[in-house]
């Protein structure tokens, strides 16, 4: 059987033989058995179900964290003749009706999305009519709250697998301590035997920690530079910074370009080609580059600031090397950088004022009926349970939570048993005519024309959109809104009409009796500022790794549960006897009492008649250490004199001192 396998993947993918565990991995998933597979980054996760994707009856979906990857991917699977595409927000209607209608037929084998996808009304609809044959997640330990990349939409990924009927499931990672790798397998029911881990240890990775004080990073990362042979990755947490050190070296005569989340896409593109094809020899990138950069022979990496977690640090520097070769990570390491990462944490934590307004709107919709736009009216049973429907957009300003933290705490609701999620739909659907309305009715039989016609005659024609009335559907003729939404992507797909939905909306069944428990505020107050100290224990685990006196790449590996690496390898800083020693360049700076007492004074008198609730403790900081919410984009607040004037401060001390202020 083995050589079978060999036989067919030269015949696919060209290869002559598997890499280790990649032989491991197929043999499970063919004999229909779930799978974790650990590897390391480079060493050909994907491989395992582009390879299975092919001998199995069915689609396999994919999930991955990143259009960039999923492109690459794509390209990849393209050029070896295995018809794979993706679902996502750069494609034309038309793309995306090209890509469905090859799915229905069975021609793409291989169907890539992000896991927000599944919110989406229209892909639910479209993937519940399709047999799909294997899940697989990419970056799986996403799904893990014990992981450094926890996204809160992973942990629908095992509701989603049962009511898809999704029989087999692979997991995907580089990065998973003990603890995640235990979370991610129980949450898919998948056996110990069946999770596949090869060692972490990489022997042409070499690694050094290099103390530096800030005034002199420039210069030593020239010097640095001048060492390296070939391309490489320059590593820095700021957009800010990425352009500034990228400029710095274009003014040195090196080739190097910024990237970062805030370019265009063309601009980030048109640098990736660049980087890929040797017209650039370094890339100044945030953490927005690299994952799906598959480009093998990257000759260094160097952290110009300190990455956010020893996760962060171990897939960073995983993309040197691929090849085989030697590539030198460095880090030009010191403590100031320390209060940009951990201000990064505290920005992201909600407050139990905000948590509280979650929480009151969710009641606040108990207490009335409630339309869902799906003719189904919203009602408070005697079990006391309603339905509470939401938009994050919304609900995000409305609580001034940032998205990504309330939809962890939406999760956490969930966990709680307070909310369960019921299914999303579109606010608002809308189409024109493509095809004359009479063609279309004239081809169907009775009773579809009449159901048709019912449709056509309920939307609110607007000179050449119409939107669809779906309650008046249902009053006149009682057709549910699933069955409409299905006839409308049906005469979508066959060109008589263009379809078009905005305004995801959630719709969530409520217990009322959880809801209304005492102390739900406080306590979920409690898990964030838990996770929050969690972020900060992983922060200083990153500079006592870094401050290490034994083997790095041996304690890196025993971080990430692998005993198997030698005790010294020879080849880290190390162990060639430089041990570092982190220390700050100059003092931390301290808020200055007179300047953070005008800036309360300045943002108070900016909302005031603006915004009626009580500013809060947590606002005033992300204030003054330059934080982003959804109230400061609301009300323009990083024009007010004062906002980022403490973000090179500890965020505790400037709460100290406001408390001290505001009481």
């Amino acid at each position: 059987m083995t050589s079978d396998y060999s036989t067919l993947l030269h015949q696919l993918f060209g290869f002559s033989s598997f890499r280790q565990g990649q032989q491991e991995v197929v043999q499970g998933l063919l004999s229909q058995r779930s799978t974790l597979a650990i590897f390391p980054t480079g060493s050909g996760k994907s491989l395992c179900y582009q390879f299975v994707a092919t001998q199995l009856p069915h689609l396999t979906l994919v999930v991955s964290p990143l259009l960039a990857l999923m492109k690459d991917q794509l390209e990849f699977l393209h050029s070896k003749g295995i018809a794979a595409a993706s679902i996502d927000s750069t494609l034309t209607p038309q793309q995306n009706k090209q890509v469905m209608n090859d799915i229905r037929t069975g021609q793409c084998k291989i169907l890539m999305v992000s896991v927000e996808r599944f919110k989406n009304e229209r892909f639910r609809q479209f993937i519940e009519s399709i047999p799909v044959s294997m899940l697989v997640v990419d970056e799986a330990h996403c799904i893990s709250e014990w992981g450094h990349n926890f996204r809160p939409d992973y942990l629908k990924l095992p509701a989603y697998q049962k009511d898809l009927n999704i029989p087999l499931v692979l997991l995907l990672t580089a990065t998973a301590t003990k603890k995640v790798k235990q979370d991610m397998a129980k949450r898919f029911g998948i056996a110990d035997n069946d999770i596949i881990q090869t060692g972490f240890y990489r022997q042409n990775l070499n690694l050094n920690v290099l103390p530096v004080i800030e005034a002199e990073k420039d210069s030593t990362l020239l010097q640095q530079l001048k060492q390296q042979q070939g391309a490489g990755i320059v590593y820095v947490t700021l957009q800010q910074g990425a352009e500034q050190v990228a400029r710095f070296l274009q003014q040195n005569g090196v080739a190097a370009s910024a990237y970062h989340a805030g370019l265009d896409s063309d601009v980030r593109q048109s640098i990736q080609l660049d980087f890929m094809e040797n017209r650039l020899q370094v890339v100044v990138a945030t953490i927005a580059f690299g994952m799906g950069i598959d480009k093998s022979d990257i000759r260094f990496v160097i952290h110009y600031d300190l990455p956010k977690s020893i996760e962060n640090y171990s897939q960073e520097i995983g993309r040197g090397g691929r090849d085989g070769s030697i590539a030198n990570c460095t880090v030009l390491a010191n403590l100031d950088g320390l209060v940009t990462i951990e201000n990064f944490v505290y920005g992201d934590t909600p407050d139990q004022v905000a948590i509280q307004k979650v929480i009151d709107d969710i009641a606040s919709q108990g207490s009335a009926s409630h339309d869902i736009g799906q003719a189904q009216k919203v009602s408070q049973s005697d079990s006391g349970l309603y339905q509470w429907e939401t938009q994050i957009n919304s609900l995000s300003a409305l609580s001034n939570i940032r998205q990504l933290p309330l939809k962890t705490l939406l999760v956490q609701l969930e966990l709680a048993g307070v909310v369960k999620p019921l299914f999303a739909y579109f606010a608002e659907f809308k189409f024109r005519f493509i095809t004359d309305k009479d063609t279309i009715l004239n081809q169907f039989s009775q009773e579809r024309r009449d159901f048709l016609n019912a449709v056509f005659s309920h939307t609110a024609m607007k000179k050449v959109w119409g939107i669809v009335n779906f309650d008046s559907i249902f009053e006149h003729y009682g057709a549910e809104r699933s069955r409409v939404v299905a006839a409308l992507e049906y005469l979508h797909e066959h060109n008589h009409i263009e379809l078009a939905s905005r305004l995801i909306t959630d719709v969530y069944e409520v217990n009322k009796q959880a809801l209304l428990a005492g102390d739900l505020a406080e306590k979920l107050a409690f898990y964030f500022a838990d996770n929050e100290q969690k972020e900060i224990k992983r922060i200083a685990a990153l500079v006592r790794f870094f401050e290490l006196r034994t083997c790095l790449n041996f304690n890196l590996s025993a971080y990430f549960d692998d005993n198997n690496a030698p005790e010294q390898c020879g080849h880290c800083s190390v162990c060639r006897g430089n041990v570092a020693k982190l220390e700050h360049s100059t003092p931390v700076a301290t808020p200055n009492k007179t300047d953070v007492a005008r800036a309360v004074q300045a943002l108070q008198t900016h909302l005031k008649g603006k915004c009626t609730d009580d500013i809060t403790l947590s606002t005033y900081c992300r204030f003054l250490t330059g934080m982003s919410m959804p109230l400061f984009t609301r009300f323009k607040v990083r024009q007010v004199v004062g906002f980022a004037s403490c973000e090179q401060c500890r965020y505790a001390d400037v709460k100290a001192l406001v408390a001290e202020l505001i009481q």
